[in-house]
């Protein structure tokens, strides 16, 4: 019985041992297309608003000008008797807001720029208590009172105005695109008839849509995720604003940025918009970093392989 259920058992090792090697024509197991985008990725089929030419506000950059009495104003010193700061960051934008791997902590420009409103609030930059949020919903976080700032490489609009309110711009960029090396994309005019991956309600949506010959738009989430397409070819390009494509760049070394600018941006903190005083605060603070050198510290430790910077941005008031 023993030597009969050894043979049976050699047979059928042997008759698998065939099964695997005996078929080097088959094509290799690969997932459904249609599974291989991230979840909530979508088509996005109709031109958002305009958020760039709207000027139905005036100058959306505009903010409001400091005082040194914010400090003692009722939304500021709300926050300051709760003994933190809460702060709506990306986790997933490497040089502005990334979670380091080794660390597990979050790093980057944006996260520098938390600590810093933290450190003028508390006297301690640790008192920012970081929320990561998804791109897409960094104006309702502040909207639900999910968070009191958004420091997430956000840009005012008029619309975004209607419902909550922004600093002074602390960063100045502009946008191409993302590419795998040897795609045959040389330029935004390639895009015709190419898939192209952004952040659904971004102001970066404006100028993909706006090209005479339009991509196929995937809307998607966050940019680790339409990183991951783009590797997996499930879209053809990138495109928005270069210091997060850098941010891209910079993990898969197979990427190249080409093009020349599309656009331009800014980046501002999002405030809730009862919080006036908070805005006037924070100005303070983007005034002292502007001024002090630390800026541009924050710009040499996180940002320099963008390249020499030209200094940060003037602000410009309204009042």
């Amino acid at each position: 019985m023993k030597t009969r259920m050894r043979m049976l058992l050699l047979a059928a090792v042997a008759l698998l041992a065939g099964a695997c090697g005996s078929t080097p024509d088959a094509a290799p197991f690969q997932l459904p297309a249609e599974n291989r985008l991230p979840v909530g990725a979508t088509v996005i089929a109709t031109a958002p608003p305009n958020q760039r030419n709207d000027n139905s506000c005036g100058r959306p950059e505009a903010s409001l000008r400091p005082k040194s009495d914010s400090i003692s104003a009722k939304s500021v010193a709300a926050i300051r008797a709760s003994g933190k700061i809460r702060i709506g960051v990306d986790q997933n934008q490497f040089l502005f807001g990334f979670r380091n791997p080794s660390t597990g902590q979050l790093e980057g420009f944006d996260i520098d720029l938390a600590h810093e409103i933290a450190r003028d609030l508390f006297g301690d930059p640790g008192a920012a208590e970081l929320h990561p949020i998804d791109s897409s919903h960094r104006a309702q976080a502040l909207i639900n009172n999910e968070v009191d700032l958004v420091v997430q490489d956000f840009t005012p609009t008029c619309v975004r105005r209607k419902d909550i309110q922004f600093s002074s711009v602390y960063f100045e960029t502009d946008q191409r695109v993302l590419v795998t090396k040897g795609s045959g994309i040389n330029s935004a005019a390639d895009l015709k008839g190419k898939k192209v991956c952004g952040i659904p309600g971004s102001t970066t949506l404006d100028a993909v849509f706006g090209l005479k010959d339009r991509p196929t738009v995937i809307g998607i989430e966050n940019w680790l995720d339409c990183l991951t397409a783009l590797q997996q070819g499930e879209v053809d390009a990138a495109s928005t604003d270069m210091p997060l494509l850098y941010g891209l760049k910079i993990q898969d070394p197979n990427l190249e940025i080409v093009g020349d600018s599309m656009a331009k941006d800014v980046y501002a903190v999002g405030v809730q918009k009862t919080n006036t005083d908070l805005v006037r605060f924070v100005n303070g603070v983007l005034e002292r970093i502007r001024n002090d050198g630390t800026w541009q510290r924050m710009y040499n430790d996180r940002l320099s392989v963008m390249g020499p910077s030209t200094g940060p941005p003037s602000p410009l008031y309204s009042d």
